[in-house]
């Protein structure tokens, strides 16, 4: 969306809130701004705080201490009902006595919108959703993803400012929900409406969302685009929990303004960038199993060339995994595309390879 910068960001902000249960901080000092119009992903796993937060953008909790603002009205006071925010649940919440139009009217009805606009309003997010064949189904009628989008237009149907999505598509199978993926953030994109989402699920986040908030024991680590978060992991636990990295630990050896080295107990890392860092200070270099090359052959004039044994392959169909031992004991995972349909790297198990990778491939992180 291309709306002028002052309708534009910070249309949510959240500063300093604050949500504990006895002595505990299930939420500790989150500050977020999210823009109009965008789908903002809360990401981390299983009691890491971010249903909590959303229970409080919803009003379902009242904060500890903090602040919510709305398109500039303070909300942190007002009963969930009185805010302009609808929410979806995982279970999707329908009510299995009604028929799928049924269900959708139900919030206009208890609104006491007239009966032209409620027939209007439902018949608009029936074909926004592609249901309109299915408007006199019942919910045990429908398949997983069609229960999904009739919870999605309910929610839909009231034009709220804000829509909150609890692990919107954590009920549906692994397949269906890759599919469902792109079809709710289509919708939801047509409508405009800015969205905030809960999810567990890295890939997920990653293909729904265009910013992350990547949490932790109730505070927020990283705020980013997937590119960004994934690419540029600010702290250990970032670099781990999206996707796969192989952490080195070590000590900063040379620093200089376009170059760094980390010499770590399996040898000597060298990376592209200076850190402007203190000689000596501790620091783990993070690389993706993606960005590692692997061979039987020696390579030419390869940096961040190491040797090892292959412990295990596992063949994935678009790519294969190959987990490498190093002389010293530590294991590396790399990844290798399946480009060709011939398997032509000849490694198998036990094989010596050399696997290495460039300067640019691995991000420096605070130990």
């Amino acid at each position: 969306m291309n709306l002028p910068a002052a309708r534009t960001l910070g249309f949510l902000k959240a500063e300093g809130l604050v949500k504990r249960f006895d002595d505990v901080a299930a939420v500790d000092e989150v500050s977020l701004s999210v823009n109009k119009g965008e789908i903002f992903a809360l990401l981390g796993s299983s009691g890491c705080g971010k249903s909590t937060l959303l229970r409080m953008l919803a009003g379902f909790e009242v904060p500890t201490s903090g602040t919510v603002t709305l398109n500039g009205v303070e909300i942190a006071g007002l009963a969930p009902y009185e805010r302009p925010i609808n929410m979806m649940f995982q279970s999707y919440a329908l009510f299995p006595h009604l028929s799928v139009w049924d269900n959708i009217a139900f919030g206009l009805k208890r609104e006491g919108l007239p009966k032209a606009e409620i027939t209007e309003r439902v018949e608009e997010m029936l074909r926004l959703v592609q249901l309109t064949a299915f408007a006199k189904r019942k919910p045990h009628q429908l398949s997983g993803g069609q229960q999904q989008r009739v919870a999605l237009a309910r929610s839909l149907a009231k034009r709220p400012q804000l829509l909150l999505l609890d692990e919107p598509l954590g009920a549906l199978d692994k397949k269906l929900r890759e599919q469902t993926q792109f079809e709710l953030v289509n919708i939801i994109e047509s409508v405009g409406v800015t969205c905030v989402m809960v999810t567990h699920d890295q890939e997920e986040a990653m293909s729904m969302a265009s910013r992350i908030a990547v949490m932790s024991e109730g505070r927020v680590l990283q705020v980013g685009t997937p590119r960004e978060i994934y690419e540029h992991p600010n702290c250990r636990f970032v670099a781990d929990f999206i996707g796969q990295a192989n952490l080195f630990d070590g000590a900063l050896s040379l620093d200089e303004a376009d170059r760094c080295e980390i010499t770590t107990p399996e040898g000597v890392i060298h990376v592209g960038h200076g850190i402007t860092g203190a000689p000596g200070m501790a620091l783990a270099v993070a690389v993706r199993p993606e960005k590692i090359n692997i061979a039987k052959s020696r390579p030419d004039g390869a940096h961040n060339l190491f040797t090892g044994k292959v412990r295990e392959i596992a063949y994935f169909g678009s790519y294969s995994t190959f987990i490498v031992e190093m002389p010293g004991g530590k294991t590396v995972k790399i990844t290798e595309g399946n480009t060709a349909r011939q398997d032509i790297s000849g490694i198998t198990w036990n094989d010596s390879v050399f696997f290495w990778w460039g300067d640019s491939a691995a991000v420096t992180l605070t130990a």
